[in-house]
């Protein structure tokens, strides 16, 4: 089935005058497969509609340095005053200066981070058939699915990259609707994370000057979506990219990288490399907190000018 499914996406990119990028996207999303899919068929050039752009990647690479993020150590927040009002100034500080920091200490053991990366990875590199049940893209029908960025009905550029998507909150897929082979790390992960974030926002809310629970009143914290991202190796690296530049439209991401590395933020006009921290979670400020951030400062200097 995947060498038919190869073969059609082979048919579907021919010469210039001839390419139909439709054809392409079907036939690769009736493979149901994923890039990891293309991998397992052997091929050797990847799909057109992969195709980035040289340029982009390499005015990527070239730019890039390594760096690490701020990293706000939040061990003691609990327990004393001192250290909390030292962390708050740590958090105000990097939103302000980079708008994206790593946090350690954080109480979420090492091993359920790295058991969860180790669930995600086990996801998708399962056999395709297991893989195929859960191909979808309606979050209305299914609370976990499995999906790629590639869509028939678009030019853009797809991205070299497969997906395991969950909404965990508010309401959380009952647990078999999980996949079997990551379904115990993806509850406890999905709690921990939870806490975490609430505690997070409580930080944020004081770093504003506000108080703790003033965020989490806002509802930010009620929703939480895992995208679990898998890059396969891809035999032509220099023509696509694992994600393209963007923005987090969410109030907050929380992500979990593993010890590879290759997440990048733009930071003053120049690519950063986040290095890997093992046992770290970096804090990514979304567009709808900055937004309400923004908001928040007008309305205090409103009231207290």
């Amino acid at each position: 089935m995947a060498g038919e499914n190869t073969k059609q996406l082979e048919e579907a990119v021919t010469s210039d005058s001839t390419y139909d990028r439709k054809a392409e996207g079907k036939a690769f999303e009736d493979s149901k497969v994923g890039v990891r899919g293309l991998i397992e068929s052997g091929v050797t050039k990847i799909p057109r509609m992969f195709h980035s752009g040289k340029l982009d990647a390499n005015e990527t690479q070239a730019t890039a340095y390594d760096s690490n993020v701020p990293i706000v150590d939040i061990r003691d927040i609990k327990s004393s005053t001192t250290f909390r009002a030292k962390v708050i100034e740590n958090i105000r500080r990097a939103c302000h200066e980079w708008g994206i920091f790593q946090v350690i200490n954080h109480e979420i053991p090492v091993s359920i981070l790295d058991g969860m990366i180790d669930g995600i990875r086990l996801f998708h590199e399962q056999d395709a058939k297991v893989r195929k049940e859960f191909y979808c893209r309606d979050l209305v029908k299914k609370k976990v699915l499995y999906h790629s960025s590639v869509r028939a009905n678009t030019n853009q550029a797809a991205n070299w990259r497969d997906t395991l998507t969950m909404l965990v909150a508010p309401h959380p897929p009952k647990p078999e609707e999980i996949p079997e082979i990551c379904r115990d790390i993806v509850i406890e992960f999905s709690r921990k994370i939870m806490e975490l974030g609430f505690t997070i926002f409580e930080l944020l809310s004081e770093a504003l000057g506000l108080n703790p629970s003033y965020l989490k009143e806002l509802d930010c914290a009620e929703g939480l979506y895992i995208l679990g991202h898998y890059y396969p190796p891809c035999p032509e690296p220099e023509l696509t990219m694992g994600a393209t530049k963007h923005t987090d439209s969410t109030f907050m991401t929380l992500i979990l990288q593993d010890q590879h590395g290759g997440l990048q933020f733009l930071h003053q006009n120049q690519w950063v490399n986040v290095l890997p921290v093992h046992g770290a979670i970096i804090v990514n400020i979304g567009d709808l907190l900055q937004v309400n951030a923004r908001r928040i400062e007008v309305i205090i200097a409103f009231f207290f000018s």
